[in-house]
């Protein structure tokens, strides 16, 4: 029905009972971008963690029901081809909720519950003028190999960890960096 929030995912003609609370949601896509993780472990916490009883559903329709997950999690977020990945949902949680907080006029990580769909439509209703905004829209114009307008230019350039979707690079601490230079002393010994 319009206007609707699902608890169930209908698969191949059954609705099964899913958590639809926003926290669980980013817990999907987390393992969804974790790189130790292989494609049918990641399928697998979909599943477990979306479908309140993943014990009831037939392994034979288990990609039916992952398709299923997929869909729901990427409520209309339909595009012909894949895009490139702009937004790091564990990188960018203090600007995303900022920006969430905003637009929803709370503290959506307060709430006991909050349906996912409700989330995204907070998510996607982040202005420009926004810090998550111009960040996302600079890591959008980048990706896509397009040209920054001149204050985006100034802010990517004073904020180039902020703009990059992967975490900066972890510096090495001076006492790993005297480590190091221990180790490798003593790897060559006597040598000289």
């Amino acid at each position: 029905m319009l206007g609707t929030l699902p608890t169930t995912l209908n698969v191949n003609g059954v609705d099964y009972d899913i958590r639809t609370d926003f926290r669980n949601i980013l817990q999907i896509i987390t393992a969804f971008n974790a790189p130790e993780l292989t494609d049918q472990e990641k399928a697998y916490v979909c599943l477990k963690r979306l479908f309140v009883a993943l014990n009831t559903i037939p392994a034979d329709d288990y990609t039916a029901a992952y398709e299923a997950a997929v869909a729901f999690i990427e409520h209309q977020i339909e595009e012909d081809r894949p895009s490139p990945r702009i937004v790091n949902w564990e990188k960018d949680e203090a600007l995303i909720f900022s920006a969430i907080n905003k637009v929803a006029g709370k503290e959506v990580r307060s709430e006991k519950y909050m349906h996912w769909w409700t989330f995204l439509g907070y998510f996607q209703s982040i202005g420009r003028n926004d810090t998550w905004g111009c960040v996302l829209v600079i890591r959008q114009k980048k990706a896509q190999g397009k040209k920054l307008e001149s204050y985006e230019k100034e802010f990517y350039s004073a904020n180039r960890n902020l703009c990059s979707v992967d975490p900066p690079k972890k510096r090495k601490s001076q006492k790993d960096i005297m480590q190091d230079m221990f180790e490798e002393l003593l790897e060559k010994g006597g040598d000289e």
